[in-house]
């Protein structure tokens, strides 16, 4: 894996960093295979039961494509007319938003900096995310003649609505902290001298809870987003008696009984 993206699994948390802090960890095309190889490593992985997605410095979470890189990828398209630069949504963001968003395991963001474009779509696949003070989110594909990708479309109607969703996408701008708490963009907002340390701690504990059980509640709401009301309660009832046949069910009944903390093994 490229040193433009750490990857670590310790106790259960995998902890993924975008490392260019020199480029605002921009998306070159190194630092997207890295980071879609480290997310479906994650991803896949039975001994991770949670996912810290973060990323060094202190400016940017991540400002979106390196368009450093993409203005000679370009002028290389229209030289040879293949069209190929734009082949990197299909594949590099579409495999990053899949692992993030439909690992079987809770994923936390913590937003240390600026999180533009597709940087901003990644803190949206999170199912968790912890801002800095600090910190400001933009669209920014309209900004630059594009269309939205990394998922965008899909996440951001979702979290605060497709009105504020057109808004944000046809009228870029800085949305800063506390108005992304505001928005639920932002699920917690802590001076960014605590981020590290408090998204730690928020992925630790989930990393040690009931691993099956996180992974039915991130099914249960994505499946209800896009389905009647009759399906979503089949659903519930597929994945209710899935959870309950599961150990860790069985540990938090007699850990309950016995007025005991459960200890949750993630199965």
């Amino acid at each position: 894996m490229a040193d433009t993206v750490l990857y670590e699994v310790n106790d259960g948390l995998a902890t993924i960093v975008l490392n260019r802090p020199e480029a605002m960890n921009a998306l070159n095309v190194v630092t997207k295979e890295a980071l879609r190889d480290a997310a479906r490593a994650a991803a896949e992985d039975s001994a991770v039961r949670a996912i810290l997605l973060t990323a060094a410095g202190e400016q940017a979470f991540c400002v979106g494509q390196d368009l450093k890189e993409h203005v000679g990828l370009l002028a290389a398209d229209q030289k040879d007319g293949s069209g190929g630069t734009m082949s990197t949504v299909r594949e590099h963001y579409n495999p990053i938003l899949r692992a993030l968003a439909e690992a079987p395991k809770p994923v936390v963001a913590a937003v240390n900096g600026v999180a533009a474009g597709a940087g901003f779509g990644f803190a949206l696949a999170a199912d968790y995310r912890i801002v800095a003070d600090t910190a400001s989110f933009n669209t920014s594909f309209a900004g630059v003649a594009l269309s939205a990708d990394s998922g965008i479309s899909w996440t951001l109607p979702r979290v605060i609505g497709a009105g504020r969703a057109m808004d944000l996408l046809l009228f870029p701008r800085k949305l800063r902290a506390q108005e992304a708490l505001e928005l639920g963009i932002a699920n917690r907002v802590v001076p960014g001298a605590e981020l590290r340390a408090e998204a730690e701690a928020v992925a630790r504990k989930l990393a040690e809870g009931p691993t099956l059980a996180y992974a039915a509640l991130k099914e249960s709401v994505a499946f209800g987003q896009s389905h009647s009301l009759s399906e979503a309660l089949e659903k519930e009832d597929e994945l209710q008696t899935r959870a309950g046949s599961s150990g860790d069910h069985v540990e938090a009944v007699r850990a309950f009984v016995e007025k005991r903390a459960p200890k949750f093994e993630g199965r």
